[in-house]
């Protein structure tokens, strides 16, 4: 768990925005439907609440869940939301008289909010002006937690730990039973490690699927009750989650005979990888790292139908994004304290699919790959 004196430091960037935008309040959500991790990042709350920023210098948390948050939140005031009927309009307005605040206040609100929420608060308080914009605070505090500090860096790499040991228990388990094990079974066996060794759960659904089914990026269902570790190629897309922070890594599982479909494929993810790792520089743009792979899979004449990698943090995908199409717009220059992911793959519909991710803090101006994701070649 963080220490709270860095949810201080992140809140205080936050009243500084306000004063500069000359604000009178934030407001942040997380409730079932519109998630948004950025509350956890700013107070250490996990979810289901909300959480008002104010200028001066001021936080007021309304959890749903009252005794998890007076044991994690770090903010100054808690209120439980269901004082408000677990009403936003009841929550926004009760709280703004409560502290006397103007009725001609600018408060703005996150973007993540529902479209009638927002609505219906302009409704009920129609004197309060409301800011609602995409480029507003949520890309604000996003840009924040593209960097992280020291214990968002310990947290992650914990995490990392907890894959790594995961990935082990792959190998070791589809060597013994080669072609036996079920999509269904690996996909528990992940869950069940990374929970024993203690992680919240997975950063996000695991996907695993075997040579019949690795031809889709993300195949659908996630898992089945088919073997994997057959001959061809087999993929392994998951993540655990500890104390918030998420892992994201994908293995392909390799076993002959191989076509020559194949076997091109599987040197070109090799290829391409190996060059992702080299191109990544301080002060460089993630899009012109995507563009340098993309030009290196059509030399090899294959297109890879995703981007390169994501931010990865509280949320699996956050910024930086590694895409081309990201060239000319605005984007942050790979710099210290970022953790990324790197997944370059490609998918045939008859030769199947290979994609290798590992997960990459840049420090000390070099990346460091923290992950031990391969390619896991079984015995014929």
């Amino acid at each position: 768990m963080l220490k709270r004196d860095n949810f201080h430091l992140r809140q205080e960037k936050i009243y500084t925005y306000l004063e500069d935008r000359k604000l009178e309040a934030v407001l942040l959500a997380d409730l079932e439907g519109q998630r948004n991790k950025s509350l956890r990042y700013l107070c250490g709350h996990p979810r289901d609440a909300l959480l008002f920023l104010f200028a001066g210098g001021s936080s007021t948390l309304l959890p749903w869940d009252v005794p998890p948050a007076e044991e994690r939140a770090s903010v100054d005031r808690i209120i439980p939301y269901t004082d408000y009927d677990r009403s936003i309009p009841d929550a926004v307005g009760g709280i703004i008289k409560e502290r006397g605040m103007d009725l001609s206040s600018r408060v703005e609100i996150s973007g993540r909010f529902f479209f009638p929420s927002v609505t219906e608060l302009k409704q009920v308080l129609p004197e309060v002006e409301f800011i609602c914009q995409d480029e507003g605070i949520d890309a604000f505090i996003l840009n924040l937690r593209s960097v992280k500090d020291s214990e968002e860096i310990s947290l992650m790499r914990e995490a990392a730990h907890i894959t790594n040991e995961i990935i082990d228990g792959i190998e070791r388990l589809l060597s013994d039973k080669p072609g036996k094990i079920t999509e269904l079974e690996l996909a528990f066996y992940i869950e069940a490690k990374a929970r024993e060794m203690g992680a919240e759960g997975l950063g996000f659904e695991t996907l695993v699927a075997s040579p019949q089914r690795s031809f889709a990026v993300h195949t659908f269902p996630n898992y089945t009750t088919q073997t994997i570790g057959g001959r061809g190629i087999s993929i392994v897309d998951f993540g655990v989650r500890f104390s918030g922070y998420t892992s994201d890594v994908t293995l392909s599982i390799i076993r002959k005979p191989l076509n020559q479909v194949q076997k091109k494929m599987i040197q070109a993810v090799e290829d391409v990888y190996d060059l992702a790792l080299s191109l990544i520089a301080f002060g460089k743009k993630p899009s012109v790292i995507a563009q340098g792979v993309d030009e290196a899979f059509r030399e090899r004449g294959f297109r890879m139908p995703h981007g390169l990698g994501h931010g990865i943090g509280l949320d699996a995908h956050e910024k930086p994004l590694l895409r081309s199409e990201t060239q000319g717009k605005s984007e942050k220059a790979i710099c210290d304290g970022m953790v990324f992911a790197i997944e370059p793959g490609l998918y045939h519909p008859e030769a199947g699919g290979i994609r290798l991710e590992n997960d990459i803090l840049f420090t000390e101006g070099k990346a460091e790959v923290l992950t031990d994701a391969h390619f896991i070649r079984l015995p014929v």
